[in-house]
């Protein structure tokens, strides 16, 4: 991953606004005509980075919303050893949900559904509405054989698009690629004899898609938001239970990488895009030091949302180790408000004064693509986000 020279350089979560025409192809399932269309909407959702001024650019993460199955979902058909199954009343589940302590603070919000709308925005289709909450899950995946990969042409075709979009561009090109925490823990294991052999099983399927990215040049992105998030799913937990669990949750991520060249490799956390109040996160004090022990180069880390702006400040005690990078979210994803740029630069400049300069990107605390209210504000809040680093740049070289 490339540093400022003399500047400092941006980024952002990955999720992006889709072309109207992608998004229809979409709804109808014509996959032969999404397939030849996404190179192209690639390349235009590039263009469009680059026009915001963004330094570190994405696909937009179109390949996610193609395979018609989402965020997650997409990982599921390059991946197998896992069976979608009832859920047995009589089995206790393997966690809780996402939200699951904030529930027990806000039972009327969650009762209503109206967490579940998007950025400040009116309830959007596909969501619940008041008094139609979303009903308990009745199946559940399981994993029931051996863990295996075999996403590899659809890796080779996100690459290529991607590379072909970058090329000729004072640009570098990223992939955001599921982490194994994320793909395996929510899951039961049926097969291994142990969660950690099921776990570490997940890590090396996961390694092959990994390393498609980093041999193609590109940047890797380990989107690992339940880093952060599962202390939501356990509530019964102590910070010291979590501290242990993710003790652990490092050793998988770093076995997923092994081998991989950790200068080409960063690892994004958040709390979940949930519009929800996230009273009840754990705080970045309990876990960056252990954050810091992934094997990575960069660090990008959810800090403009509200609950977490103030965080800036773990830094001057939980030290950034030589020669790695933290891209803190300093837009964010859960308000339509396009920030300021002067408040981008003030939060820039803040954690400069704790990280240094050189050792600082700017980025968005998460994908804003499908959780701001509309791609208008997405891109201008992109381009507030190049504006704020310049701004933050110009003062912090100013000697």
């Amino acid at each position: 991953m490339r540093r400022g020279n003399g500047r400092i350089l941006t980024t952002h979560g990955g999720n992006l606004p889709r072309p109207k025409d992608l998004d229809e192809l979409i709804a109808q399932g014509d996959r032969e005509a999404i397939d030849a269309r996404l190179p192209g909407a690639v390349e235009e959702v590039v263009a469009r980075q680059v026009e915001c001024g963004i330094d570190t650019v994405n696909d937009g993460e179109y390949v996610k919303a193609a395979n018609l199955a989402g965020y997650s979902g997409y990982i599921h058909s390059r991946v197998t050893g896992w069976e979608t199954l009832p859920i047995d009343p009589d089995v206790p589940p393997k966690r809780e949900y996402v939200a699951a302590r904030d529930k027990a603070d806000f039972p009327g919000t969650y009762a209503s559904g109206l967490w579940l709308a998007g950025a400040g925005g009116p309830i959007r289709p596909g969501f619940s509405t008041p008094g139609n909450a979303p009903k308990p899950p009745t199946s559940t995946r399981v994993c029931t054989s051996p863990i295996t990969y075999i996403g590899q042409d659809a890796i080779a075709r996100d690459v290529a698009a991607m590379k072909t979009a970058v090329e000729g561009k004072e640009v570098d090109g990223f992939i955001a690629a599921l982490g194994p925490l994320s793909l395996g823990a929510g899951a039961t294991n049926a097969h291994y004899a142990s969660e950690e052999e099921y776990m570490f099983a997940v890590a090396e399927a996961l390694r092959e898609e990994y390393r498609a990215v980093t041999d193609a040049g590109l940047t890797l992105q380990i989107d690992e938001p339940e880093f952060a998030t599962t202390w939501q799913f356990h509530p019964t937990w102590s910070v010291e239970d979590l501290r242990r669990y993710l003790e652990f949750a490092v050793e998988v991520i770093n076995h997923s990488i092994d081998g991989l060249p950790a200068e080409q490799i960063r690892m994004h956390t958040c709390w979940g895009s949930g519009h929800r109040p996230h009273t009840q996160d754990i705080g970045l004090e309990h876990i960056a030091d252990l954050l810091i022990k992934v094997n990575t180069q960069a660090y990008a880390v959810e800090s403009g949302n509200v609950r977490h702006a103030h965080e800036w400040r773990v830094w001057e005690d939980v030290k950034l180790p030589e020669g790695k990078i933290l891209a803190p979210g300093v837009v964010s994803h859960a308000t339509d408000l396009v920030e300021h740029p002067e408040l981008i630069a003030e939060r820039l400049t803040n954690f400069a004064s704790v990280v240094g300069k050189e050792n600082l990107q700017a980025g968005t605390d998460c994908g804003i693509g499908s959780r701001v209210g509309h791609e208008e504000i997405v891109w201008a809040k992109l381009a507030a986000l190049s504006e704020g680093a310049a701004i933050a740049s110009r003062r912090l070289w100013a000697d």
